[in-house]
């Protein structure tokens, strides 16, 4: 079977954010499944050159099974270097003709952070309002030419204007495989990887290991995220809290060594739909998870058995970590329920789901 793969921007092997890594694992779970995959990937230049070969191969009668794509940040107009919108036909041309060869297209539709009061603040009105536009185009065009799209999580579609619920499914992030081996310690351990921010806001979970020398926390975020924040964050002095820098094969190490991982950001309405990749990491680790109440990590938490629901109260936040510290065996409970959970929810049955949806695939 084949499929052709669209992604505004460069596939990059060794991407740190969730925006980089889930359209590599994607392609590399297609092909574990026996997928021969037609990348479209790039700049405009780029991803021109690879529509060429795949139309001229749609003309040479090559069937394709489906084409799945996914979608930036940015609008699909902006993603070149000068975020100026020349090729308004390039990529959703290369989705018409696939429409007319009767190929089913499915998106995954990112983030829609553009249609909440704080997007782009620091540009000027009429970049926002004209980024707000290219979103809407983006938008115009899936609903004409778009088989399935896919959401990170279903409560996202109440924010997405123009969507036929009949042709929207949830697909999250997935995990991988391999299952870093537990290293057990002394200490309590939990670990926290991904951004560092406005929308990452944890002071209630560093102030809660102020009184808790036996509870450490590992924070692995980007150098330039923690220093732009550090100035709010002052750390306990029993010296149980450490900001680390690493990525790719260097965070194994950390979840070797981490017991439980955690999500205890500051509720939004952001954090209400959005389904963070960390949580599918300390997953497919078969790491039970704290999330905040009121999020939908804590609600797939919580609905799964692998962790626990807290409000984002340092006080709560210390009241659970103290009993956890001194009840161990309550972790073994909540590791079995990662277990059982996690093959449910790795790449491959991502893209396992989407051949179904849109080519009726096993």
């Amino acid at each position: 079977m084949r499929l052709v793969f669209h992604h505004p921007l460069p596939i990059v092997a060794g991407a740190t954010a969730a925006s980089g890594i889930r359209p590599l694992r994607m392609i590399e779970a297609f092909r574990s499944l026996g997928f021969e995959v037609d990348v479209v990937a790039g700049y405009s230049s780029e991803r021109a050159r690879a529509i060429a070969v795949v139309d001229e191969r749609l003309r040479q009668g090559q069937r394709y099974d489906f084409a799945y794509a996914e979608s930036s940040t940015e609008p699909t107009l902006l993603t070149d270097r000068h975020h100026l919108p020349l090729h308004p036909w390039l990529d959703f041309g290369l989705f018409a003709r696939l429409k007319a060869h009767r190929i089913p297209i499915g998106l995954f539709y990112r983030d829609v952070y553009w249609r909440f009061p704080g997007y782009g603040s620091h540009l000027p009105a009429w970049q926002r309002a004209g980024a707000r536009l290219c979103y809407r185009y983006d938008l115009w065009q899936y609903r004409r030419l778009v088989s399935r799209l896919y959401l990170p999580s279903l409560a996202m579609a109440r924010h997405v204007p123009w969507l036929d619920d009949d042709r929207v499914a949830a697909l999250p992030p997935g995990c991988v495989d391999t299952v870093p081996a537990r290293q057990p310690g002394s200490r309590l351990r939990l670990l926290y990887v991904g951004g560092f921010g406005e929308h990452y806001r944890m002071h209630a979970l560093v102030r809660a290991l102020e009184g808790l020398p036996e509870v450490e926390l590992v924070v692995c975020t980007r150098a330039a995220e923690w220093q732009a924040v550090q100035r709010e964050y002052p750390l306990p002095a029993a010296g149980n809290v450490r900001v680390v820098h690493r990525s790719g094969e260097q965070l194994v190490e950390l979840f070797e060594h981490a017991d439980i991982g955690v999500v205890c950001v500051e509720p939004q309405p952001y954090w209400e739909f959005a389904a963070p990749l960390k949580l599918y990491e300390y997953l497919g680790a078969e790491r039970p998870v704290i999330a905040s109440a009121g999020t939908l990590a804590a609600q797939f938490v919580a609905d799964n058995g692998i962790g626990w629901s807290v409000p984002y109260d340092a006080a709560q936040i210390a009241g659970l970590l103290g009993r956890l510290a001194t009840d161990r065996a309550s972790l073994d409970d909540k590791i079995r329920a990662a277990r059982r959970l996690r093959q449910q929810h790795t790449w491959q049955a991502r893209a396992r789901q989407v051949a179904a949806d849109l080519a009726g695939s096993p």
